[in-house]
């Protein structure tokens, strides 16, 4: 049986003229000075509106060195389980429509733990590495890339059977799935090219070249381009998917090292550690529109729903940033760690989670005011964080 909450009163504050008939028809008791410095405090007090505390979402933590993913409960905070995983752990994935996380192996496994029971129910061998992974739209597949293979795996995430490989190139560095789930890029850095691959068939569409040493990478919502950062100079290419040609070449400045795409897709944050700033690139028309200058050594942001704000997170000074994305400005900061090296925003954007990969910790932020909650140790070298929006307690 649930209890009834508790009502919490309001008093109005007294109007002044009332505090001062008391006053004077008092003024010769000795309760007239306790009493006029009641009505003081009352005149000065009212409901103020106290902002909600989190609500018991989890947050999962994946600890490279501890081999580990915590689920954290933002509601108290603290660690509800800890969940042992396969050798060296670096990344959560959630699978769309289901209550699953694909945990990703550097080591050559994929392990699936499963919401509430949070435990690990299955575990897929790869082979001798595993790299990036990704959903068709509807969860049904997933597509895991095997890098020192230099292969493609194709999964069934129904039956957890595989039901294929495409063999590329060796060392292959990232990959991404255009969001109507038709086509697989996959970045080459050393052969300096994208290659494409069908969902459906499973076979190389094409390639194309890119500039040097081609890492991360960001496809428009429409599914017609995709951009990649080219690590080993200083720009960005966009490439065109369909005739998987090249549109352009965009210089930086500096070398990227992350790409950051607005949920509208209108514009694409380019992160460079070289530099304390960040690049705006106009995604439509591929020319840049301005570069904003941020802390020391930009490592991972996200941006709320209606793109209004970006959190930044930056390694080497240990601060988060938010940033005013409408008016280009800085709107907060906060200190969070010695080096903060990912983050995610609660499904109802009024928290931060910030993992730290040098002091072993996550911190929880208040947004969009930035203010430190409380900072809970969760392992060792934790780099990724997710929250996919699940809460303990519910189903």
């Amino acid at each position: 049986m649930r209890l009834p909450r508790p009502r919490r009163f309001c008093f109005p504050a007294p109007r002044p003229s009332f505090a001062i008939h008391v006053w004077f028809f008092l003024r010769r008791s000795r309760l007239a000075v306790f009493l006029a410095v009641g009505l003081m405090v009352l005149g000065g007090v009212a409901c103020r509106k106290q902002e909600p505390p989190p609500r018991p979402y989890v947050a999962f933590v994946v600890n490279n060195q501890s081999q580990s993913v915590v689920a954290v409960n933002l509601a108290a905070p603290r660690i509800v389980a800890t969940i042992p995983v396969a050798p060296l752990p670096e990344k959560a994935v959630r699978r769309p429509g289901h209550q699953e996380v694909y945990v990703v192996s550097k080591s050559g496994t994929i392990s699936v733990i499963e919401f509430p029971e949070l435990t690990v129910a299955h575990t897929i061998d790869l082979g001798q590495s595993a790299g990036d992974l990704v959903f068709s739209p509807d969860g049904d597949r997933a597509y895991a890339l095997e890098p020192q293979a230099g292969r493609i795996v194709f999964l069934d995430c129904n039956t957890l059977k595989e039901t294929g490989r495409t063999s590329l190139v060796p060392k292959l560095a990232h990959m991404a799935v255009t969001p109507n789930g038709k086509t697989l890029i996959a970045s080459d850095p050393t052969g300096d090219r994208l290659f494409f691959v069908s969902t459906e068939t499973q076979k190389v569409l094409g390639s194309v070249k890119v500039g040097k040493t081609p890492g991360p990478l960001a496809v428009l919502r429409d599914s017609s381009v995709v951009f990649v950062a080219d690590t080993g100079d200083e720009k960005i290419s966009a490439a065109e998917i369909s005739s998987r040609t090249i549109l352009a070449h965009i210089e930086m400045g500096s070398r990227p090292n992350g790409l950051v795409l607005k949920p509208d897709g209108g514009e694409l944050f380019v992160l460079s550690n070289e530099g304390p700033s960040m690049t705006i690139v106009d995604a439509f028309h591929d020319n840049i529109e301005q570069v904003l200058p941020t802390g020391r050594d930009p490592v991972a942001a996200v941006f709320n729903r209606d793109s209004s704000m970006m959190y930044l997170a930056t390694a080497a000074d240990g601060f988060v940033t938010a940033f005013d994305i409408t008016n280009r400005a800085v709107q907060s900061a906060v200190h969070v760690g010695v080096s903060p090296s990912e983050l995610a925003l609660t499904p109802d954007e009024q928290f931060l989670a910030v993992a730290d990969s040098a002091s072993g910790s996550l911190a929880l932020v208040r947004t969009p005011t930035l203010s430190l909650i409380t900072v809970v140790p969760v392992g060792s070298n934790p780099v990724d964080v997710i929250i996919p929006g699940w809460e303990l307690g519910r189903k």
